[in-house]
C-alpha cells in the first residue's frame, strides 16, 4: 500500500503512561509536495512526526518513508528534521553547528560546500562565526533550518517551524521550504497557525491523535461548508466526535 508515496502512515497507534497520543492515524505523502499537519497543541502532530522520524516506535500500525519501513537507520541520511525547539550547541558557532549536522548525517564526511550552501539558504552567511548563545530567537531558527538541510534531504520534517518568529521571518521561512519543495524536496509541518496552511499543496487535520479530514484548503472548506478553515477544523472535529 505505500508504493509510490515518499511516506506512507498507516493505522499507527502510539501511547504513553499518561495519554494516548495517536489513535489510528494513517495519512500517506507524495513526493515532493508540501503536506500540513494542522491541528491544536496536545492534538500528536509532534509524536506523528517522531514515529515518521523513526525516534518513536508505534504500538500498532506502520511507517513507511522513502519505501522503507519506519525505524531504519538507512533512511535517516535522506532526512531531516527541525524540532520545535533548536537543538543547537550554544558555545559553538554557526558554521560549527551546521558542520557538526553534516558530518553526523554524512557518515563522518566534511561537506564544506554543503555547509555555505545552506547558510547562504537561511541568510546566515555573514553571522557565519558568531556563537550560537549571541543569537535572536528568529537567527536559532533559521540556524536549526540550515541544521535540517545542510545534507540536502529527500524528506524534511518540520515541527512547528515559526512559532516564535516575526511575520517578516515567517515569510522568509516559508518562501523557503517552498523553494525546497519546488526541487523536489518532500516537507511535512506541522502547525497550529491557520494562515499558514494555505501554503500547504495538502493538509491533515489532526485532533486526539486522529486524522479527522484530508485535502487542500479548499476542500476541505468546501467539505464543512464554510469559507475559513478555522471554522472548517471547528465543523469537522464536532463531525468527527
Amino acid at each position: 500500500m505505500s508504493a509510490g508515496w515518499a511516506v506512507s502512515v498507516e493505522g499507527v497507534v502510539k501511547s504513553f503512561p499518561a495519554v494516548r497520543a495517536l489513535d489510528g492515524a494513517s495519512l500517506r505523502v507524495e513526493g515532493g509536495e508540501i503536506y500540513g499537519l494542522l491541528g491544536p497543541n496536545g492534538a500528536g502532530k509532534t509524536t506523528l512526526i517522531r514515529c515518521v522520524m523513526g525516534l518513536v516506535a508505534p504500538d500498532r500500525g506502520a511507517v513507511t518513508v522513502l519505501g522503507r519501513r519506519m525505524p531504519d537507520r538507512a533512511v535517516l541520511r535522506e532526512v531531516g528534521y527541525m524540532p520545535q525547539s533548536p537543538a543547537l550547541y550554544p558555545d559553538l558557532t554557526v558554521e560549527e553547528n551546521v558542520a557538526f549536522f553534516a558530518t553526523i548525517h554524512l557518515g563522518g564526511r566534511a561537506d564544506r560546500t554543503g555547509v555555505t550552501r545552506a547558510l547562504d539558504f537561511v541568510d546566515l552567511s555573514t553571522r557565519r562565526r558568531a556563537v550560537v548563545a549571541t543569537l535572536s530567537g528568529g537567527m536559532r531558527q533559521r540556524l536549526s533550518l540550515a541544521c535540517a538541510l545542510v545534507h540536502r534531504p529527500r524528506l524534511l520534517l518540520l515541527d512547528e517551524p515559526t512559532v516564535g518568529v516575526d511575520p517578516q521571518l515567517r515569510a522568509d521561512l516559508w518562501r523557503r521550504f517552498e523553494e525546497m519543495a519546488s526541487q523536489g524536496t518532500t516537507i511535512i509541518v506541522s502547525s497550529h497557525v491557520m494562515d499558514e496552511a494555505e501554503r500547504c499543496r495538502r493538509l491533515g487535520l489532526v485532533r486526539a491523535g486522529r486524522l479527522l479530514a484530508e485535502g487542500t484548503a479548499a476542500e476541505l472548506r468546501a467539505a464543512a461548508g464554510v469559507e475559513r478553515l478555522e471554522d472548517a477544523f471547528l465543523v469537522l472535529s464536532e463531525a468527527a466526535a
